[in-house]
């Protein structure tokens, strides 16, 4: 089943993806191309304004970043995000893009899960944690970064998610805690 890389190129690199079409040769022998976007990964932050131990999940508040995509022209609600520079650690960029995008900060990020979004055509991974205990401070986003913070239970986050929200590390974010919340009540 693996396929093995006779030739591989890249057609694009820009600043966040990059295309390549690679020549593979197959398990039976014969040749094919594989095109596909390389992406460095990225990290995903679910993050508490109270505590999940303290305050009843349902009423927990929820940090959540509004912002326009221009590729499906939307307005979307979304866990504050971001891609992980080069030889940067997913420590750092946990610190450095919730810092960014919300202007809060913590010293305790706890991992949830890390998944490929699309495998048939991307190699980007998204890492997604959890935090609370936030401190408030001033958000910094890129200069190319139109950011809004929004405060939302997180029972109406979850309503989101089963009314249809879209934004995959979203979903999966939102319904990774309830899972790993209903396993458990220790955190």
């Amino acid at each position: 089943m693996i396929e093995k890389i006779v030739q591989n190129q890249f057609t694009y690199r820009g600043s966040a993806v990059g295309f390549k079409r690679d020549e593979v040769l197959l398990p039976n022998r014969r040749k094919a191309y594989r095109e596909y976007l390389t992406h460095p990964g990225a990290v995903a932050i679910l993050p508490f304004l109270d505590s999940p131990s303290k305050v009843p999940l349902e009423r927990c508040r929820v940090v959540l970043v509004s912002q326009y995509r221009y590729p499906v022209n939307k307005i979307t609600e979304e866990l504050p995000a971001g891609k992980v520079d080069p030889k940067e650690s997913l420590s750092s960029c946990l610190n450095r893009e919730l810092k960014e995008e919300t202007g809060y900060s913590t010293g305790k990020f706890r991992h949830m899960i890390s998944y490929w979004p699309t495998p048939a055509f991307s190699q980007e991974k998204i890492h997604i944690y959890w935090a609370d205990s936030l401190k408030k401070g001033k958000s910094s986003p890129d200069e190319d970064e139109f950011i809004h913070t929004k405060i939302r239970t997180f029972s109406d986050v979850m309503k989101k998610v089963w009314k249809g929200e879209r934004d995959s590390k979203t979903v999966i974010g939102i319904l990774a805690f309830a899972l790993f919340y209903s396993k458990t009540s220790s955190f």
